[in-house]
């Protein structure tokens, strides 16, 4: 994929907004940007992350109770000398380490899959992720460690935690369609939300979704061809 941003973002949903909210921008640090109103009733309180964004995604009503996606941990490249294991308000786990550790200069996700053969060549040939070392790839400049523990497919994007990771590209109908080609499968064809984006998505063999965004801000228009 060609990339209009480097670092990959992640998504989490969640019904209590002021804890949560308390917790990454007060406990972890982290800058609050912007609110974006997605409809549904869902608010999305964007945070800055070391060039990521933290997509807090606050919906109004209970969120029903799914399986967890695969997404499992974030790893946040911070100045401390040992690793700092947290825990948020609504049981995800964030672990601070220090800069360079697991090759993790701005963040790194752990990936939880039902089979490491399969989801390594998925990150290889969908997204043309780096192989860092044995289950580990650079996917831009951000980092996604896969471990083969998963017992079921994830839950997809309903439900609370970590559900989805966004990558900002130049065309999304272009690399939409390529990552279908290379194996991905779909999850929503690409659509645009008035002047802000273009986005679709995909998921890999465990049913982990993928945002696909082409962000007016980053690439100047939203056209598909």
């Amino acid at each position: 994929m060609k990339l209009a941003k480097p670092c990959i973002d992640i998504g989490v949903r969640t019904h209590r907004l002021d804890e949560m909210l308390a917790f990454w921008t007060g406990e972890i640090g982290l800058a609050y940007d912007h609110l974006l109103k997605i409809g549904n009733g869902v608010q999305q309180h964007r945070l800055d992350l070391n060039g990521s964004v933290f997509k807090l995604n606050h919906a109004r009503s209970p969120l029903p109770d799914t399986p967890t996606s695969g997404y499992r941990e974030l790893l946040i490249a911070s100045d401390v000398d040992t690793p700092e294991k947290l825990t948020d308000p609504d049981g995800n786990a964030v672990t601070l380490v220090p800069r360079g550790m697991l090759d993790i200069q701005g963040i790194g996700i752990r990936l939880s899959t039902r089979n490491l053969a399969q989801s390594c060549a998925f990150f290889e040939e969908v997204p043309k992720a780096r192989p860092l070392a044995q289950n580990r790839f650079a996917w831009g400049t951000s980092v996604f460690l896969l471990d083969g523990d998963a017992t079921q497919p994830g839950g997809g994007m309903e439900g609370s935690g970590y559900r989805y990771v966004t990558v900002q590209v130049y065309k999304t109908d272009r690399e939409h369609q390529a990552a279908v080609d290379q194996g991905a499968i779909e999850g929503m064809a690409p659509v645009t939300l008035g002047s802000t984006a273009r986005i679709s998505f995909i998921t890999d063999p465990d049913n982990n979704w993928i945002e696909i965004s082409q962000r007016a801000s980053l690439t100047g228009d939203l056209s598909t061809d």
